[in-house]
């Protein structure tokens, strides 16, 4: 709803769900609590993934970008800074480049292998084989097509150009006179 259409109720409603969102998040972590294996994630985390599955992120988004929301800057704000609590900056600006170099630069080791594997490939087959190449493609008998008599059709070229054949194949075609022509 707009700020005009909303009643008393609804902005205390709206109110409380980011006072009790800030709240969760304000719980300070209990390492006696949470001894899990390194790598598994906190309750802060599985507390922020909860928020996101919810799109409850995207509604804070919402009410820090949209200029007639602007009355609850100041308690997005605070929910904003308890999200990234137990993060550095440093860390925060590393993460996202660190992986993506890390990542290309994997990726570019395993392209790179694998070009110098087809070249190799390549060089290989090129060796195998013979240096000349021999133009002729062979003469096929096409059983079941019958030609001049009752002989069956000898076929010169490659088979890959066997499906575009027929008895025309070389054959020009006759001249029509423009004045007999069909109009």
């Amino acid at each position: 709803q707009d700020w005009e259409q909303r009643q008393e109720e609804d902005t205390l409603l709206i109110e409380r769900i980011l006072l009790l969102v800030r709240n969760v998040l304000h719980v300070p972590p209990d390492p006696m609590e949470e001894q899990g294996v390194d790598g598994d994630a906190s309750v802060h985390d599985r507390v922020l993934w909860a928020l996101h599955i919810s799109g409850m992120d995207d509604l804070l988004k919402f009410l820090a970008s949209a200029q007639a929301e602007q009355q609850w800057a100041l308690h997005v704000l605070e929910i904003i800074s308890l999200m990234f609590r137990d993060q550095s900056p440093e860390e925060l600006a590393a993460l996202g480049q660190g992986q993506a170099a890390a990542e290309h630069g994997e990726d570019t080791r395993e392209l790179e292998t694998l070009r110098q594997r087809e070249l190799a490939e390549r060089r290989a087959r090129a060796l195998q084989r013979p240096s000349r190449h021999s133009r002729f493609g062979g003469s096929y008998v096409l059983q079941g097509l019958k030609a001049i008599g009752d002989r069956d059709v000898v076929f010169h070229k490659g088979l890959h150009n066997l499906k575009s054949y027929s008895h025309d194949l070389g054959k020009e075609t006759r001249r029509v006179p423009r004045r007999r022509q069909a109009a």
